[in-house]
């Protein structure tokens, strides 16, 4: 029986981790044993609103465990989790980060906007002992104000591409000239996201020493195929280190 909760939990300090949580969704947690939550989607209100049905397994409840922080790219509800979020926030401590669209999901949820910050793409934040910059991507325009996030966490270096599609355009924008330990992109190729191929391509310009795929099984309709995934970047880049993480795995920085 999985206890994700108890399992982030019990991790020690001095070391950082990340967690994949389904969908977009990951955690980090730093070596100070600050605890981070990235466009978690934790209920199926996307089914409720959109039709879509979770396929995937609950695998944490939003009262099991409080965040230090959470950052949410977008509004759509696989980001920010309208089922989900006020709960999340209601211990009244936890920080937020959100896409400015967010805010009218705030308004109808009765949240405080205390402790919310609306970001967009250039924004940079310090909570803690981690360093936040948000950044360019383009999720079309149902989400035009949609960011990806880099992550700076004991000194290692994330790369969270958002819901985006391919703009290599924007690549040296956003890398600045520097090597990502990671970077992590979805790969369903439906709602103006990367495919497969073309997230092989964004990892070929941007030349992280790992890639994450995510985006994938949580809807049907959402499509995602990660053997395609690794049979691109093996074929088309060979040597690129990758790693597909499963629900609830937990892995050193």
């Amino acid at each position: 029986m999985l206890n994700i909760a108890k399992d982030i939990a019990d991790l020690p300090n001095g070391e950082s981790f990340i967690i994949f949580l389904g969908q977009a969704g990951f955690a980090f947690k730093s070596a100070a044993g600050t605890l981070i939550g990235l466009d978690l989607y934790l209920s199926d209100c996307v089914a409720e609103y959109d039709k879509y049905k979770r396929l995937m397994p609950y695998i944490l409840e939003p009262d099991e465990i409080a965040f230090d922080a959470l950052i949410a790219t977008h509004a759509h509800y696989d980001h920010f989790d309208y089922g989900s979020m006020a709960q999340l926030m209601e211990n009244g401590a936890t920080k937020l980060y959100a896409s400015h669209n967010c805010e009218s999901e705030v308004l109808k949820l009765n949240m405080k906007n205390d402790g919310i910050t609306y970001v967009k793409a250039g924004d940079t934040a310090v909570f803690r002992d981690i360093k936040l910059e948000f950044v360019f991507c383009d999720h079309g325009k149902s989400a035009p104000d949609a960011v990806g996030v880099v992550i700076d966490i004991d000194g290692k270096l994330v790369y969270i591409a958002g819901d985006t599609c391919l703009r290599l355009d924007k690549v040296s924008e956003i890398t600045k000239g520097r090597t990502f330990d990671i970077m992590i992109a979805p790969i369903n190729g439906a709602f103006g996201n990367l495919n497969e191929v073309e997230a092989v391509k964004l990892c070929e310009a941007v030349k992280p020493k790992i890639i994450i795929p995510c985006h994938f099984w949580n809807f049907a309709e959402h499509h995602g195929d990660p053997g395609k995934f690794i049979e691109e970047t093996e074929n088309k880049l060979p040597g690129q280190k990758y790693t597909l993480m499963r629900m609830g795995e937990i892995s050193p920085l």
